[in-house]
């Protein structure tokens, strides 16, 4: 252990930094922190109190499970009916759409870049996947919208319907008529803009596997994949999970690119060639030109989205302390 030089020791004691530094630090992350929880808590009763006359007045429960969304037109009463369900459902597809496609892509961009390419490309393939956080989401929307789903996508769709549509089950899924903005294609593009994410720091959690590990099932006789699925994944599922809750929480809150490629209507469907509109969506869409009492709906859909963000994060928080309990592991 090395001490401090005594020149600068001795000028830390004739400046009084020494006795301040501390106390002024602890005050400062202490300041932060709470500054944190305040503005949350502000945010949070904010929005609540302006949505609750929507709430009142449709009913809480009904306001989300009715799907009947009539926008009214009064200053001062309400007259339309507010139901937010196909909002709430629209979200819930794309972002399990796109959490499908993006997870087993990224644990398989992660594992490559720690464990099986070459060294000159690990940097420069970590670089490229990192390089789409930065595309902005209304790049993507217009990308999607104008070549990606046209180009690639509908024609991918179109067999789909036609191979799966006859099936007794499957089929209610991928019912047709297929057109260029429904569920699939936000899910599909949304997929691509949270594969950043997952990756990043999967790729981090994968790193951090104790090398011993590895090297023991490796002397005991295992191949690559029984490395990477045994020893690799198992290590790092809780961090995986956590990572794939911040992709998840990001498809929730998605909105220029989701609103561009849903298809914007007020109803919902089973199927994945359904366009329908989701809750951030929605709300861009028609804030601006909006009256009075549907502003108030319309921050209540922000307020439910909000809901069903943190019963997301609590549900992955279980899950992650749970998996480190069975596998002995600290949650993350």
């Amino acid at each position: 252990m090395t001490s401090a030089p005594p020149g600068r020791a001795s000028a830390l004691q004739a400046t009084g930094a020494g006795r301040y530094a501390d106390p002024l630090f602890k005050w400062a992350a202490i300041t932060a922190g709470v500054s944190v929880l305040a503005v949350l808590g502000l945010m949070i009763g904010s929005t609540t109190a302006d949505a609750w006359p929507v709430f009142q007045y449709q009913g809480f429960v009904d306001f989300f499970v009715n799907d009947e969304w009539r926008a009214g037109f009064s200053r001062t009463d309400f007259t339309g009916e507010y139901g937010a369900f196909s909002f709430i459902f629209g979200t819930l597809v794309v972002a399990l759409i796109a959490i499908v496609l993006a997870l087993p892509l990224a644990l398989a961009v992660s594992l490559y870049i720690t464990r099986l390419a070459p060294r000159r490309m690990k940097g420069p393939l970590a670089y490229t996947v990192e390089l789409l956080a930065a595309v902005p989401s209304v790049v993507y929307g217009l990308w999607g919208l104008l070549y990606f789903v046209p180009t690639f996508l509908r024609p991918v769709m179109e067999l789909l319907s036609a191979a799966l549509a006859p099936v007794p089950l499957l089929g209610t899924f991928f019912a047709g008529p297929v057109y260029s903005t429904n569920y699939l294609a936000a899910g599909t593009v949304l997929a691509i803009m949270i594969l950043p994410i997952i990756t990043a720091i999967s790729r981090e959690v994968i790193a951090q596997v104790p090398p011993e590990q590895v090297q023991a099932a490796y002397g005991l006789g295992a191949t690559d994949w029984e490395v990477m699925r045994k020893i690799i994944l198992r290590r790092s599922f809780p961090g995986v999970v956590g990572a794939t809750m911040l992709g998840l929480g990001r498809a929730l809150g998605e909105t220029i690119a989701v609103a561009m490629l849903i298809g914007g209507s007020q109803r919902w469907g089973l199927s994945l060639f359904f366009g329908g509109d989701a809750m951030a969506a929605h709300i861009a869409n028609t804030f601006q030109d909006a009256a009075p009492e549907t502003v108030q709906a319309l921050i209540a859909i922000g307020v439910g989205l909000f809901i069903i963000t943190v019963i997301v994060n609590v549900l992955a928080r279980l899950l992650v302390w749970r998996i480190g309990r069975v596998a002995g592991d600290a949650a993350l």
